[in-house]
């Protein structure tokens, strides 16, 4: 727990804000220190230290500085040091959380590293010795949609999560918001309320702190974020809104990611009204975030996001 609580203090959720961190990796881990000796109880630190502390606070803070890079091809190189640390996490119930949050974003590095070979070039027949590896062009928004339509096609969605999904397809309704987006939870947590981020996101839907209370919901005894039906009542709401402001589903999921100050500039900055002409520079997991979950809800919905109605005024 105390790593990824260390994180907490220092890396920037999508909700919140979407300037890196002034310094950058070297600045993130001297917040992580100074927060640490102030917030987390010296015996939690030891217990935590049979856990490597330093090496999940390493991993934790480079995955996330990759997630909000601007190189999916970056996500997939992290794939193999990553994968080892769920293993690590689930060993405990106080790290348990932050496992479930982590098994979802394996899938990001999984399909990251899937389009770097998928789409780098051949090396010619008669290549020269040394010649540096041939480096392949940023996957498109058409080619990651095709990649993340065949992953989620392999992947049949447990029992529980439709059972869940059709309980709170109304919450959406009743605020709306169409009940399909409800599957956004399935990327966002795989419909496990347990989910907690490095950042501070919790629950089925992800919502940090401030956001969640902008919302009405009870962050601290109880927090409410990890009530389905609560937080899926501020998710819709949330939803609605990001979709009022841009008249776009992608682009609301977007800035549901990556936040709505970044995706609002982006758009301004290109003078454009469409996802796929910013996606480029957007955060990685964003740029591939919206294409999953057009994907998932594609395949339990069978709906495209631009088949979507646009929330009740």
């Amino acid at each position: 727990m105390a790593a990824a609580l260390v994180m907490a203090a220092c890396s920037a959720t999508a909700q919140q804000k979407s300037a890196p961190v002034a310094g950058g990796i070297d600045a993130l881990g001297d917040l992580a220190e100074a927060w640490a000796k102030e917030n987390i109880d010296d015996s939690v630190l030891a217990t935590f230290g049979q856990l490597d502390r330093d090496r999940i606070r390493g991993l934790f803070t480079e995955l996330e500085k990759r997630l909000h890079g601007d190189s999916v091809y970056d996500l997939g190189a992290l794939r193999d040091s990553a994968r080892p640390l769920l293993p690590l996490l689930l060993q405990f119930e106080e790290t348990a959380p932050y496992a479930v949050w982590l098994q979802h974003r394996l899938e990001y590095l999984d399909a990251a590293d899937q389009l770097r070979r998928d789409l780098t070039p051949k090396p010619p027949a008669k290549s020269k010795p040394g010649q540096p590896p041939a480096v392949p062009p940023p996957p498109s928004v058409k080619q990651q949609r095709a990649v993340w339509e065949k992953r989620v096609s392999l992947v049949r969605e447990p029992a529980e999560s439709h059972l869940l999904a059709d309980r709170l397809k109304p919450v959406f309704i009743s605020e709306g918001t169409p009940g399909a987006l409800v599957w956004i939870a399935e990327v966002e947590s795989g419909f496990d309320a347990k989910a907690t981020s490095p950042a501070g996101a919790a629950g089925l839907f992800q919502l940090m702190p401030p956001t969640a209370k902008s919302l009405g919901l009870s962050t601290w005894l109880p927090d409410e974020r990890r009530n389905p039906e609560k937080s899926a009542r501020a998710a819709a709401r949330y939803l609605g809104q990001l979709h009022r402001r841009f008249g776009d589903w992608r682009l609301a999921l977007a800035a549901y990611n990556a936040g709505e100050g970044r995706v609002g500039a982006l758009l301004k900055g290109a003078k454009t009204k469409t996802f796929d002409a910013i996606a480029a520079r957007l955060p990685a997991e964003t740029q591939m975030y919206v294409p999953r979950c057009e994907a998932v809800i594609r395949r339990r919905e069978g709906v495209w996001l631009s088949e979507l109605k646009a929330p009740r005024a």
